[in-house]
């Protein structure tokens, strides 16, 4: 095995803590040697939904060393319409303005959109009108399916199938998510189109992978249920050199009182699977 399988690049999620304002948040990746933070819109009494200047959140990753990898994410995206069209400005210009170099996209979850036909064509719609928008403000687009049978956008290759139709090849790229990778039983891999990769497990022995939710998304360990450690090693294996990004929606993890020591528990349980 060559160094870069052994040695994935680490990232984390502000879902990982989200009870940490951005300080605190940017500081427990640097307690963990992390060079690189996702941060969230999503978050209530936290940036960016509290308000908080761009300029200010900036200030304080750099003060802590670390970079804004994305801001996640655009919801709905591939509905597109006026209001969305001015949520994607507003979202896009404080991507800039802190720093980041991308924007995650996430697609219609709610089982609506999901007609053959229908979901394509809002797809091309969509990443046609961001397309500009992101061109001007210097950013990536991160496209992200969903595994959720009721979702609009479950295919890796649907998705690279419309960045290709677009002529988007270069402003947008597809986020690998593990847990959304294993619902949709979707086998195809595209390292070279993968922007990022959202990692976390599932150790719950009864659920069904077809009733798995994001409640169930801990860390992973050694009873990952999720094909963690076979995703990542295929994945450096066929090139991929982004961030592996925590991201565990699970509410015993997000509100750990040591979550610098459970994260790095399960770095290292990654990094002795991959050797």
């Amino acid at each position: 095995m060559t160094d870069t399988i052994s040695h994935p690049v680490f990232a984390i999620n502000h879902m990982v803590a989200p009870n940490l304002g951005p300080r605190d948040f940017f500081q427990l990746a640097k307690s963990l040697d992390l060079s690189d933070v996702e941060i969230r819109n999503d978050l209530d009494g936290n940036a960016i939904l509290d308000g908080t200047p761009a300029a200010k959140v900036r200030a304080l990753a750099e003060e802590a060393g670390v970079r804004i990898a994305t801001i996640n994410a655009l919801q709905r995206f591939n509905e597109w319409t006026p209001e969305r069209e001015k949520e994607a400005i507003e979202l896009a210009d404080y991507a800039r303005d802190v720093g980041a170099t991308a924007l995650v996209l996430v697609p219609v979850n709610d089982g609506s959109g999901q007609q053959d036909g229908e979901r394509q064509a809002n797809l091309r719609t969509a990443l046609k009108a961001l397309k500009p928008i992101l061109e001007e403000r210097g950013l990536i687009g991160f496209v992200e399916p969903l595994g959720f049978e009721i979702c609009s956008l479950r295919s890796k290759r649907e998705a690279a199938e419309a960045i290709e139709a677009i002529g988007g090849k270069g402003r947008f790229k597809l986020v690998h998510d593990t847990f959304h990778h294993h619902l949709a039983g979707e086998p195809d891999l595209f390292p070279a189109l993968t922007g990022l990769v959202h990692i976390s497990g599932v150790t719950d022995p009864v659920v069904s992978v077809s009733d798995m939710r994001d409640p169930h998304r801990v860390l992973i360990d050694a009873d990952d249920r999720l094909g963690n450690i076979d995703q990542i090693r295929a994945l450096l294996d066929k090139g991929y050199d982004g961030l592996f990004s925590f991201e565990p929606f699970a509410r015993e993890v997000q509100e750990l009182e040591n979550p610098a020591k459970a994260i790095s528990a399960s770095m290292d349980t990654i990094k002795a699977g991959l050797v």
